[in-house]
């Protein structure tokens, strides 16, 4: 973990249970290393797809779009399509909400594995 930190040059980890840790961005700045990161190392096939949705939401952010009704809408979809889905408390806050079809993704070669 230590060389993930200092790889990424962030101080954001932390122990999440006992065997778990999460690494936290807080800026859009950090968070486009990490982009660009994982655009250029991808993950392995299903946490690829939902890598590729994250983006579309990052986008959506950077460009001010989840400022508009519309954009907030897809971002709730974007983040209801991946990992976990949506809390009880979003899907009662964004009920009807469509999920997005992930992207079909075989085997992703990856061109360094260190």
């Amino acid at each position: 973990m230590e060389q993930f930190q200092n790889f990424f040059c962030v101080e954001n980890i932390h122990k999440s249970g006992s065997k778990a840790y999460q690494f936290r961005v807080d800026s859009i700045k950090d968070l486009k290393l990490v982009i660009n990161h994982f655009d250029h190392y991808p993950l392995i096939p299903q946490k690829f797809a939902d890598y590729e949705l994250f983006k579309q939401a990052f986008y959506l952010i950077l460009n001010k779009q989840h400022l508009t009704k519309q954009g907030l809408w897809k971002i709730v979809e974007i983040k209801a399509s991946i990992n976990k889905g949506l809390s009880d408390q979003l899907k009662t806050v964004f009920p009807n909400i469509k999920l997005i079809k992930r992207a079909e993704v075989a085997n992703v070669f990856i061109s360094n594995p260190q």
